[in-house]
């Protein structure tokens, strides 16, 4: 019994130890169950198995050779008087039996096993039905909790409707109870009136007055019903004319129509002159009607102006302190505004100081410092013109775009210094350059620097616009089949539309301005557009590449602006990833996954491979402040790539 137990262990135990599956759960109080109803099996099969007269205390600690077996195995045969126990005859037999039985245990281990997997599977399933009906259950109930909303803000409105209604009704019947005593009231204090003034004079009518009250009462009824009769005969009666008017009238439209008919070229010019002047009139109506308009709000905002504004400076003032006189301010000066000519004069001054400076007093070294400033004690002041510091400039971009391994910009910088000028004078002209770069705002290529050095542009901003500037060059040079430099402002109009398909009539038609087309061009009409690519010796763009700029930069605002106006928070308030997300693709469906990505990643500064893909859980914990996110965006180089779909007519 022992040696069965002992074997019965080792099964429950070896069935125990078989593998799970990973990544599954099992129920162990399932498990256990299950065990003990085999263990039951088991145990009652053996126990038939068991014969009477079987002792079991012979198998309970069987006694091992010398070389570790049984007695009776490995023993020479027995003689004529040996003899065999019964009780060792008995565990022969059970050993044969266990062994016989081996192979159902097998079996039944595997046939467990297996249907351990099935019902692991099937709760698996089940778990994930389960879910899905959870998540469907939970976007029902906020249906039915916003149907219901609804229907408390309807019934809130019918509600107050109802009451309102009633208010009115009950005040329009006080009204209207309270008119009819009123008339019965003036009716009677006229008739009580009447007959006094009657009954004090009655020798001027020389009648009774009892009579003349009874006539008086049915003539006023008389007057009454003819009264009636009046206003039906001029309700049923009121469009009819007079039978002499309508002859009068049928017979002169026969006579029109008569000369209608007959072929009158007069009549017809006097006709086609008639509905000329009438559709100019309906012209000039609209045009006076819009002009009114126009009048009215520059009204409206030239009293905003004189309110609010200062006088406007008189810049010929400047002429003579700016150096070279009142010819060069006279150049600075032409077709700048107010904001660029104080632009310029600052330019001027600050140019002046920076001349003057030998020296400039280094920075230090704390963490605010840009690293290529970080520099203790007096650094020289190398004095290039301007001219100098712009071609420096050019030649660090065209390193910077045929570089391999991207570093960053500042370090990029410094690196380039270093190589130009030797490690001793790198310092000094980083100082130099900054300082010429931070003063004049107006150079395009020193201001588009500043910016990049300083972090408030991406790279890619500069890269792009130069790029689009090239492909623009491009397509004018593909439509140029001569090869002349020359195209027709037809074939110029076409290229612009294009090469920038999402661009307004608007846009296009500044983009020709400032090429050179005015309203008395024809399309015949030549352009150089070589010319409108042209660079001066400070790096000054021609009107033409600078439109295009502020057109970038005016759409990218105005893009930033839909992208807040969808979102419809404000700026202080904290928006998720997701919400962010979903908006971009509302202003701008063409939008690829990539580029979400990456202005999501940007405008919460984490990297693309950090990213959580759509619909992770972690999307909803991640936020920020949305005029934090949007100044994000306007560092990088955002556009948009399609056009915005139509909303809906409601």
């Amino acid at each position: 019994m022992a040696c069965q137990q002992s074997r019965y262990h080792s099964f429950s135990s070896a069935s125990r130890l078989q593998p799970r599956p990973s990544g599954v759960t099992i129920d162990e109080s399932f498990l256990t169950e299950d065990k003990s109803t085999q263990n039951r099996k088991l145990l009652q099969k053996r126990r038939t198995l068991e014969l009477p007269a079987a002792p079991l205390s012979h198998c309970q600690a069987p006694v091992l050779g010398g070389t570790g077996k049984l007695p009776t195995q490995g023993a020479p045969p027995a003689g004529p008087g040996h003899r065999f126990h019964p009780g060792t005859k008995a565990a022969a037999h059970q050993r044969e039996k266990i062994r016989a039985l081996e192979p159902l245990k097998a079996k039944l281990v595997t046939v467990n096993e297996d249907c351990n997997e099935r019902i692991l599977a099937m709760k698996a399933e089940e778990k994930h039905e389960i879910s899905l009906l959870k998540k469907e259950k939970m976007n029902l109930l906020k249906i039915i909790d916003k149907k219901n909303e609804e229907k408390i803000s309807l019934q809130s409105e019918v509600t107050k409707l109802r009451k309102n209604l009633a208010e009115e009704y009950l005040h329009y019947l006080s009204e209207r109870d309270a008119r009819k005593i009123l008339i019965a009231d003036l009716n009677e204090l006229r008739y009580q009136r009447e007959d006094i003034s009657l009954a004090q004079s009655p020798g001027i009518w020389g009648e009774d007055p009892v009579k003349l009250t009874l006539a008086l009462k049915m003539t006023r009824q008389d007057l009454t019903r003819t009264q009636m009769e009046l206003n039906t005969m001029k309700a049923n009666f009121g469009d009819v004319v007079p039978r002499r008017d309508f002859e009068m009238q049928e017979k002169t439209n026969k006579d029109l129509q008569e000369q209608g008919q007959c072929p009158c070229p007069q009549l017809d010019t006097l006709r086609a002159s008639y509905e000329e002047v009438r559709k100019e009139h309906e012209i000039l109506m609209q045009l006076h009607m819009s002009t009114l308009k126009e009048r009215d709000q520059f009204f409206s905002e030239l009293q905003e102006i004189q309110r609010t504004s200062t006088p406007r400076p008189d810049w010929t003032k400047c002429k003579d302190v700016v150096a070279g006189g009142p010819e060069r301010w006279q150049m600075l000066a032409e077709g700048k505004n107010s904001d660029q000519l104080v632009d310029v004069l600052l330019e001027e001054i600050g140019s002046g100081l920076l001349r003057e400076k030998d020296f400039f007093p280094g920075l230090g070294y704390g963490e605010a410092i840009p690293a290529f400033l970080r520099f203790d004690g007096l650094v020289e002041n190398k004095k290039p013109s301007k001219k100098d510091v712009v071609n420096l400039l050019k030649d660090a971009w065209k390193e910077r775009l045929a570089e391999e391994q991207k570093e960053t910009f500042p370090d990029f910088f410094f690196n380039f210094l270093e190589h130009r000028f030797g490690p001793s004078d790198a310092m000094a002209w980083a100082y130099t350059i900054f300082e010429n770069i931070k003063i004049f705002h107006s150079n395009e290529v020193m201001s588009q620097f500043y910016a990049v050095l300083m972090g408030k542009w991406s790279e890619n901003v500069y890269v792009t616009q130069k790029e689009t500037v090239a492909q623009l060059l491009k397509e004018m040079t593909n439509a140029d089949s001569q090869n002349e430099g020359l195209l027709t402002m037809e074939q110029f109009n076409t290229v612009l539309k294009s090469t920038f398909p999402l661009k307004t009539e608007e846009q296009i038609q500044e983009l020709m301005e400032a090429g050179g087309w005015h309203p008395s061009s024809s399309n015949a009409d030549l352009l150089n557009y070589r010319s409108l690519f042209m660079e001066d010796e400070e790096g000054q763009s021609e009107p033409f590449v600078q439109k295009l700029w502020e057109q970038y930069m005016d759409e990218k605002d105005e893009y930033l602006q839909q992208l807040k106006q969808e979102l419809g928070m404000e700026l202080h308030e904290e928006v998720t990833l997701p919400k962010l997300r979903g908006a971009l693709m509302t202003i701008d469906p063409s939008l690829d996954k990539q580029t979400v990505n990456t202005y999501v990643s940007q405008a919460f500064q984490l990297p693309e491979s950090e990213m959580p893909e759509e619909g992770d859980e972690k999307e909803e914990g991640m936020v920020e402040i949305l005029q934090t996110a949007l100044e994000r965006l306007q560092v990088i180089d955002i556009r948009r790539v399609g056009p915005r779909e139509p909303e809906p007519a409601s």
